[in-house]
């Protein structure tokens, strides 16, 4: 329901780093367009304090373009998964209701009435109604002004509906962005996607400092204790259970090792299951005699917590059981903060973690998890060598630079929409 009444260098895609032209520029020449900022932008996708990585994307998002462009105006239709809705600020103008094909549609013509310049929404298929999440088609069959999408999830084998989704989502979107060259690959591939068309934008993170972790660890009764880190929201596809099965081989050789588990579990999976991995996890943990050893901490954590509970860790470690996951705001966000990083090879891994900038392991193989962290506790210099070379990296990345990359993926799909339009006056 509306809240407020609507105000009167790659192969595979386009790396957007050009820098953007303010408003005002003037037209360069007979039929060229002049390239002005989007002035209103809504954001379609789950927002904060619903508890879920696209919510915190979204809500970061948003941030980062009002602070890049304050005279930019943003809102946000975030989509609920509960009958009572969220405690939501005052940036969400609209809320959708997840299963109700009509609310889609209402939003649609709220979108049109509102004045917008560009409309991005962030696509998982998870999050909307329908099969495949089809109710989203519902809004965007409707849209009159330029549609950005960000994909979190690009699939090589979508099942059938899957596919019809996607196919319509691609035709109607007039730039797509996606956060890895691997996605972007498949998109071309599986979907057709011209590789014009194709932003490659990073995910975005928080500008941190590079700090020793030893200043951090007293705030969570770790001092003195080498500290393991995996968070997130659980749900039985994080492959934890291959961390804790490591432990005693670890502690063979590292007694003073702590494995901290940050997250909530996810509320999807909370409806349906209850606590059922985690209470999967604290057995095997006792069965295994290292329940001293394991640490969670069973909440959604804030983005200040969060920050602090990553400086505090020694090795950071995603064990995603599934290669097909694209992105992972978890594992950049670690990147971010300079950590030494053990990981599954799953797809944003393998790139980011490229060219030493992290250890890869086996899927479901706690030996090698095993081995490859006693490995880096056993040589303090070259998982500091690591972590510089992560912390480099992830500049690029920073939330202010992400913010700039979407704007110009904005201004490229408004102007190529004038363009269209101009080109059919003519005609007629």
């Amino acid at each position: 329901m509306p809240k407020i009444e609507p105000q009167t260098e790659t192969p595979a895609c386009v790396e957007l780093q050009a820098p953007i032209v303010a408003e005002g520029t003037p037209t360069l020449g007979p039929g060229r367009v002049r390239r002005a900022l989007p002035a209103r932008v809504a954001i379609v996708g789950n927002y904060l304090p619903r508890q879920c990585g696209i919510a915190t994307f979204t809500t970061d998002l948003c941030e980062a373009l009002s602070a890049e462009y304050p005279a930019t105006h943003l809102f946000a239709v975030p989509v609920n998964d509960i009958d009572t809705g969220y405690n939501y600020p005052p940036r969400v103008r609209f809320e959708l209701s997840e299963g109700d094909a009509a609310s889609y549609r209402t939003a649609a013509a709220f979108i049109n009435d509102s004045d917008i310049d560009v409309v991005c929404m962030q696509h998982e298929y998870g999050i909307f109604g329908g099969r495949a999440g089809a109710h989203i088609l519902q809004l965007l069959r409707k849209l009159r002004m330029p549609l950005v999408t960000t994909l979190h999830t690009v699939l090589r084998e979508p099942s059938s509906d899957q596919r019809i989704v996607m196919e319509e989502i691609a035709a109607r979107s007039d730039r797509l962005i996606v956060m890895s060259q691997h996605s972007a690959q498949i998109l071309h591939e599986v979907s057709g996607v011209p590789d014009d068309k194709i932003d490659l934008i990073p995910h975005g993170v928080p500008d941190l400092p590079f700090v020793e972790p030893h200043g951090y660890k007293e705030r969570f009764g770790v001092k003195g204790k080498t500290v393991l880190l995996t968070f997130g929201l659980l749900s039985a596809n994080k492959g934890i259970e291959n961390v804790i099965q490591a432990l005693p081989q670890i502690l063979s050789r590292h007694k003073d090792v702590i494995y901290v588990v940050v997250g909530a579990t996810h509320p999807h999976v909370k409806r349906h299951e209850g606590e059922k991995y985690r209470h999967y996890l604290q057995n095997l943990a006792r069965d295994l005699g290292v329940q001293d050893n394991v640490v969670f901490y069973d909440r959604f954590v804030d983005a200040q917590e969060l920050v602090a509970l990553i400086d505090a860790a020694d090795i950071y470690i995603t064990p995603y059981k599934h290669q097909a996951q694209v992105v992972s705001g978890t594992l950049a966000y670690a990147l971010s903060a300079g950590k030494a990083i053990i990981s599954t090879p799953y797809l944003h891994a393998l790139e980011l973690l490229d060219k030493e900038r992290g250890v890869l392991v086996a899927f479901d193989d706690p030996d090698q998890v095993a081995e490859r962290t006693i490995e880096l506790l056993d040589n303090p210099s070259a998982r500091s060598a690591m972590r510089k070379r992560a912390y480099l990296y992830s500049r690029d990345m920073i939330w202010s630079n992400t913010a700039r990359r979407y704007m110009k993926s904005f201004q490229r799909a408004r102007n190529i929409r004038i363009a269209l339009s101009a080109r059919a006056g003519e005609k007629c």
